[in-house]
């Protein structure tokens, strides 16, 4: 089979195709025949050593649709045949063939796409569960970073879906304005910006990094914000004393294991609001798996408009 690896750190040239032993399920694992794979900004990251957690040779990858051809021991909810998504906590799916815990997977919908699936199973989870962390009223309002974004473009939908009156979207360039319109964004502010407009009860920040305090300050008093990326960033306690203001970190396979029943709705209502149309996960661009390199120069120049997918 074939698989993407880096063997130093770098940007996308550092990215190698390679031949590699088909691997083997074990217990409660899925072998899966990949037919969609999700490329991320903490991928990108990885690739460059700045989260300064991924050892060499690094391995990609945390989402994954295709076809179930072999069960490891243990397995009792899935069968071979059977087509699931499910995100790969220990990477590897940029590959043909990925391991997939089954306690993670869920089965792809009749009338639903592998591609559909790669989109939702965590920028679509990661967007539900940070405005279920956030819990804004319907009179309240939310400015989401990294609103282009594979996550950010679904929870600017999953918000006025809910009701919420006020969606600010930021993002790096006015040249996305209009795709943010288009999905019910009232305001478009760029990171540059002197005036980010009215304070916001909720952010959800999918940028961190230098970003984070001027996220933080765009909150109102007794404003939160959800952290779910991979940039970090620092803020001043006393910023937060202040205004009375609260930061809660969201990683999906925290809130997946302690939060099941609800992770499992969050899932259930995606697949709804999507083959019902009212929810559109946007792909910004089909590349080959063997092409890996030329998505992640896309996610590294912020120039997607909703999700970037490699088919093997």
């Amino acid at each position: 089979m074939r698989r993407v690896r880096f063997y130093e750190y770098g940007g996308p040239e550092v990215l190698r195709v390679e031949d590699a032993e088909v691997p083997k399920p074990g217990p409660g694992e899925l072998l899966v025949r990949t037919e969609a794979v999700g490329v991320t900004l903490p991928s990108v990251r990885k690739v460059r050593g700045e989260d300064g957690r991924t050892p060499l040779p690094g391995v990609l990858g945390g989402e994954v649709a295709g076809t179930v051809i072999a069960l490891g021991p243990d397995v009792t909810d899935f069968e071979v045949g059977d087509r699931i998504t499910s995100l790969t906590f220990s990477g590897g799916s940029y590959s043909e063939l990925a391991i997939a815990p089954g306690s993670m997977a869920s089965r792809i919908l009749d009338g639903g796409s592998a591609v559909q699936a790669v989109a939702l199973v965590r920028s679509g989870h990661v967007a539900f569960a940070a405005l279920a962390t956030a819990r804004p009223l319907v009179s309240e309002s939310v400015l989401i970073t990294g609103a282009a974004s594979g996550v950010g473009h679904l929870a600017i939908q999953l918000a006025k879906l809910q009701g919420i009156g006020r969606v600010v979207a930021a993002v790096s360039s006015n040249t996305k304005a209009e795709f943010l319109r288009g999905l019910g964004a009232d305001e478009i502010v760029t990171y540059d910006s002197e005036d980010w407009g009215e304070p916001v009860d909720v952010v959800l920040d999918g940028v961190g990094g230098d970003l984070l305090p001027r996220a933080v300050s765009a909150l109102a008093p007794g404003g939160r914000l959800v952290f779910f990326n991979s940039g970090g960033g620092t803020v001043p306690a006393f910023d937060l004393l202040a205004g009375s203001k609260t930061i809660t970190g969201l990683t999906m396979a925290r809130f997946a294991s302690t939060q099941r029943e609800l992770y499992d709705q969050h899932g259930e209502e995606l697949w709804k609001l999507t083959l019902s149309g009212q929810l559109q996960p946007v792909v910004h661009a089909r590349i080959p798996l063997a092409d890996a390199a030329r998505a992640h120069e896309i996610i590294e120049a912020r120039a997607n408009l909703g999700k970037v997918v490699l088919l093997p």
